[in-house]
């Protein structure tokens, strides 16, 4: 049985979900329960359970929200379409799209104004990809692989720009994206990549983890976009690897014969998970834990106005400064 277990730096909860689950809590401090939620806030079963036990209900339609109640969209983001029927229906509004994927939306805008059409490169019926792509009526064209690449047809290329999913694998990115440059190679790129920078360490940090141990698990939700793409590096770098919503999904058949079982979590999955992981993998045989080296990520994001309690916990916009990958 395994006689060691190597947890990856960085892994578990990035700033855009701490930030987006600190809005719930927060809305519920401030005006009760129950506050309404459109879609998972993160995906993470844990999380969302938990926070359906203090007061949040978590809807698709907003028809499902009464009148004058409060709503927080996800760290998804959404549709224009979403954004204007909310406000038309006079619901108190707090949104807590990542601001990495709202950089994202910010973009589009501009480039549209100037005449832009677009290629973007994600997972269809992903929430955050039906929300960028909702950003705009029409000029927005869906791929998810390569072969996609050859069918896609614009209205014209002179003026033709990329954006992504933040959350995808950086190497399936990056080969779309070189399909999409060898079809149109005036083709505008992002001037900072869409893929985030806690999507971008937890990747790196599996890269360097995998050939190191025999095995490597990976704590997060079925639905969540990087935690899956956290196991398929893995699996792709030739090391077997397994994802679980919680400590009780793991099987001993997993690590017969192995010796170094590796640990990450996925940028929605909270440290419990991890620690009750390591405590079923101490209980099957594991004699030690050890944290490998990595990125350090200090990256904070305010809450909106009107939920801020203490200005110097939630530093102004601009404040802010984002790390490199």
């Amino acid at each position: 049985m395994t006689s060691e277990v190597l947890l990856a730096e960085p892994r578990g909860f990035c700033a855009g979900v701490d930030r987006a689950i600190d809005i719930v809590e927060h809305a519920l401090t401030k005006f009760g329960r129950p506050i309404y939620v459109r879609h998972e806030i993160v995906h993470n079963t844990y999380v969302v359970n938990d926070l359906k036990e203090k007061g949040a209900i978590f809807i698709e339609e907003l028809a499902d929200v009464p009148p004058g109640a409060t709503l927080i969209f996800s760290a998804h983001g959404v549709s224009r379409a979403i954004q204007e029927e909310a406000e038309r229906r006079g619901f108190r509004i707090f949104d807590a799209t990542c601001p990495l994927v709202s950089k994202v939306h910010v973009e589009l805008a501009k480039l549209h104004k100037e005449g832009y059409e677009f290629i973007m490169i994600g997972h269809k019926g992903h929430p955050e990809v039906e929300g960028t792509m909702g950003q705009l009526d029409s000029g927005i064209h869906l791929v998810e692989d390569v072969e996609d690449v050859a069918k896609v047809q614009p209205a014209q290329t002179d003026l033709l720009a990329v954006v992504t999913q933040t959350t995808l694998s950086v190497d399936d990115a990056a080969e779309i994206v070189a399909a999409v440059k060898a079809r149109f190679p005036q083709v505008r790129e992002p001037k900072q990549q869409d893929i985030c920078y806690a999507t971008q360490n937890r990747q790196d940090a599996v890269k360097l983890m995998s050939p190191l141990v025999d095995v490597v698990i990976v704590v997060g939700s079925p639905t969540s976009s990087n935690s899956n793409r956290l196991r398929e590096l893995a699996d792709r770098l030739g090391t077997p690897a397994y994802m679980v919503d919680s400590a009780a999904d793991l099987q001993e058949a997993w690590f017969n014969g192995t010796q170094k079982v590796g640990l990450t979590a996925g940028a929605s999955a909270p440290d419990v998970l991890v620690q009750e992981v390591i405590a079923r993998l101490r209980a099957m045989g594991a004699v030690s834990v050890r944290t490998l080296d990595g990125i350090q990520e200090t990256i904070k994001f305010p809450l909106p106005k009107g939920l801020r309690m203490d200005p110097l916990e939630n530093p102004e916009p601009g404040s802010l400064q984002f790390p490199h990958a």
